[in-house]
């Protein structure tokens, strides 16, 4: 049995599948659709009916966000993700240094270590108990749930909050994210129309590559 998830495990599965990509990066990732391999017909047109239409919706995606879906969960998301890595790693050089899982993780502990009490908006109790001496925040998300409850003596909701704001911490850029119903089909992730025809395209491709490749689609259809 899986160890309970710590508060930073909880904050993760509300934050992108990855960070820091440019507008550029996440524009060329839409335009390739959902790439070839991997990923079934069933699971694109599952994605696509969830409003995530190509890589660059996916890549900006939250865990939750996908696992909302219906027969996503953390197995699929880490493929998902993986699909996106190798994709990343055709135009990007040293994206699996960057953006890998566990690097990715070590980014996000970096910069809660230095984020501020006051910036976190945590309820005023919350702020008083732990002060400027109180342990980083980095180390309070490394807790779970019940040590946080227990130690603090706080409800779940308070809970709640905390991880609310370890969200907000970690999301340093203010852009807000595309809601997953936003991005229907034909749309990038900055708002440009694709075009019907060219959305059009891109299912005719993926029809394509999965013609082409049998083998994976099968492994896929096994992981299920």
């Amino acid at each position: 049995m899986a160890p309970p998830p710590t508060l930073f495990d909880e904050a993760s599965a509300h934050l992108p599948l990855f960070d820091d990509l440019s507008d550029a990066t996440v524009d060329r990732l839409a335009v390739g659709g959902f790439g070839r391999g991997l990923l079934t017909a069933s699971l694109r047109a599952r994605l696509r009916k969830g409003g995530f239409a190509h890589m660059g919706a996916l890549a900006l995606a939250t865990p939750a966000g996908l696992m909302a879906l219906r027969k996503v969960g953390p197995v699929r998301v880490g493929a998902i993700r993986a699909h996106i890595l190798d994709e990343l790693a055709r135009f990007l050089p040293d994206v699996r240094a960057m953006h890998d899982r566990d690097t990715t993780d070590w980014r996000r502990l970096d910069r809660l270590r230095t984020v501020p009490v006051a910036a976190l908006g945590l309820v005023p109790a919350l702020i008083e108990r732990f002060g400027s001496n109180g342990p980083s925040w980095g180390d309070l998300a490394a807790l779970r749930r019940i040590e946080v409850a227990r130690a603090l003596g706080v409800s779940g909701a308070e809970v709640d909050g905390i991880v609310s704001a370890l969200v907000r911490a970690v999301r340093r850029d203010p852009r807000s994210m595309p809601s997953p119903r936003t991005l229907r089909e034909g749309d990038t992730p900055c708002g440009m129309d694709m075009g019907k025809t060219e959305a059009e395209l891109l299912r005719e491709r993926d029809r394509e590559w999965d013609e082409a490749a049998p083998e994976r689609r099968a492994l896929s259809r096994h992981a299920n």
